[in-house]
């Protein structure tokens, strides 16, 4: 008999150990079957599955669990069984189910378990083959070294703590090699493409098996089609009921702003930032000024330049205020290459996808040329009247040089980024997007900087542009915010009546 179907024969002679369905026989959901089917077929040793929260993904995992550690598929002696996890208190979630179905055992394979809560949460089980362990461990790496498990469950992977949680990640699976054990790596989304949880779905590799429950992007937070894929279990009295779901995406849209991310990431399962510092834009608000058609270059054009070092971006936004037209390009250095610079910066190829979408350019070589630079820039919109040219005072004397040096004869506006200026031009900036002065192509450069780009609050409540992580790229956003806010300035002053100096 396969190893899969003795797990779901297993698992149906379990009892539900919580809610209201406590006490009653499990009876597993199709999309359940699916996963233990290609969980435990031949030839995987991975197994990922992504699902909206109280979709029993936990619950489901535990049952395995609790079988591969009573050896119902598995005869190898002394079995290890590993339950990983962010927390010590997250993993005491699948020990307390594990310990919860164990109650619905027969009376002689309870008398054969013993449970530790102390020092360590561990249950161990003995029979001929001598004693069998499953325990919790935190995303430690080191807590993992040396270990030789059977069976690990690696739960709410998406969210682990980056560093800890790779070096977790990499202890567990050089332990598994050692016995032939299997790998259950179970989340709901991780925040972008780029966590290593988004790349065991994206890149399978041989061995796996993925199953991920994901709607498309950008459908309303309370498509009912949508909720129903993110959420297999509602219809069958899984977690949630859909009309609970529908209520909550209404009420997250009504509130918006964090409340808003947080239900597509972890009700909706979609992979968008959990960020719950205060954001420039969250993301509906950005896939609002999303267009499928751009609005004509019409009128003068306002350009914001943040010029970037050796690792950073350098980026020139371009906006119309007359039409609201936005256009946005993104420049780096040609050493090192984009692919190593994605992976430097924990992104993957995404740097390569903006280059292929000709959003991204390299120029130069350790770092980019800033006359040649802004030269390039000037091209992108060659004959276009220039209302200004807008920038950060910080490095005045050097962009000075440059515009000097590439003969750019337009009016120049310096402008900080600390709270003064700063706070003016994120909320001008903000201001312009709700009412839907803001139009622009769909874009993954401007996508990404938003992802990464939250504000500081002083005391006065000022806002002042800032990274959510160390790594991130929000120079597309910063000239952003400066051409947008000093387009709005323009829009506001009105036409000019004469008597102004005309630049040639």
């Amino acid at each position: 008999m396969k190893a899969s179907t003795k797990a779901i024969r297993f698992l149906e002679t379990l009892a539900i150990p919580e809610g209201p369905l406590a006490g009653k026989p499990v009876r597993l959901a199709p999309f359940q079957k699916q996963f233990v089917r290609g969980a435990l077929g031949k030839d995987v040793n991975t197994a990922i599955l992504s699902i909206g929260r109280g979709n029993a993904k936990t619950a489901l995992s535990s049952g395995i669990a609790l079988g591969a550690l009573l050896g119902e598929w598995d005869d190898q002696p002394r079995r290890e069984i590993l339950i990983a996890a962010r927390t010590r208190d997250q993993g005491r979630i699948a020990y307390d189910f594990v310990a919860g179905f164990a109650r619905s055992l027969p009376d002689d394979v309870q008398a054969a378990l013993t449970f530790r809560r102390s020092p360590r949460l561990e249950i161990t089980f003995e029979d001929d083959g001598g004693e069998h362990s499953l325990r919790v461990i935190a995303a430690d790496g080191k807590t993992a070294l040396g270990t030789a498990p059977t069976l690990v469950l690696m739960d709410e992977r998406g969210h682990w703590m980056a560093d800890q949680g790779d070096a977790l990640e990499h202890a567990l699976l050089s332990g598994l090699g050692k016995r032939g054990g299997r790998a259950l790596i179970i989340s709901t989304s991780a925040p972008d493409d780029a966590h290593p949880f988004s790349r065991w779905i994206d890149e399978p590799v041989p061995g796996s098996y993925v199953q991920e429950h994901r709607p498309a992007p950008g459908l309303p937070a309370d498509d009912l089609a949508s909720l129903k894929e993110a959420n297999p279990g509602a219809k069958h009295g899984i977690g949630a009921d859909l009309n609970w779901l529908q209520a909550q995406a209404r009420r997250a849209i009504a509130r918006g702003g964090s409340a808003l991310t947080s239900f597509r990431l972890y009700n909706r399962n979609e992979r968008v930032s959990g960020e719950s510092r205060d954001v420039l834009l969250t993301v509906d608000e950005w896939q609002a000024c999303e267009v499928s058609e751009l609005p004509p270059r019409q009128g003068p054009c306002v350009i914001g330049i943040d010029l970037g070092g050796s690792a950073s971006m350098s980026a020139a936004a371009f906006y119309w205020p007359e039409t609201n037209r936005l256009e946005c390009l993104g420049t780096f250095p040609c050493k090192p290459s984009l692919l190593d610079r994605g992976r430097n910066d924990s992104v993957g190829d995404r740097y390569v996808e903006m280059a292929r979408r000709g959003e991204l350019s390299t120029l130069g070589d350790a770092t980019v040329p800033v006359a040649p630079w802004l030269s390039n820039v000037m091209r992108h919109v060659e004959g276009e009247a220039i209302a200004a040219l807008t920038m950060d005072r910080y490095k005045q004397a050097e962009l000075g040089e440059a515009i000097d040096r590439a003969g750019i004869r337009c009016p120049l506006v310096w402008r900080g980024q600390g709270f003064k200026d700063g706070g003016e031009d994120c909320e001008r900036f903000r201001r312009a997007a709700f009412d839907g002065k803001v139009k622009t192509n769909p874009s993954l450069l401007l996508r990404s900087a938003f992802a990464d780009a939250v504000t500081l609050r002083d005391p006065a409540n000022n806002l002042k542009l800032a990274k959510a992580r160390s790594t991130g790229r929000i120079d597309a956003a910063a000239a952003t915010v400066l051409a947008v806010a000093e387009g709005a300035r323009i829009a506001g002053r009105g036409n000019s009546k004469g008597g102004r100096v005309a630049w040639a």
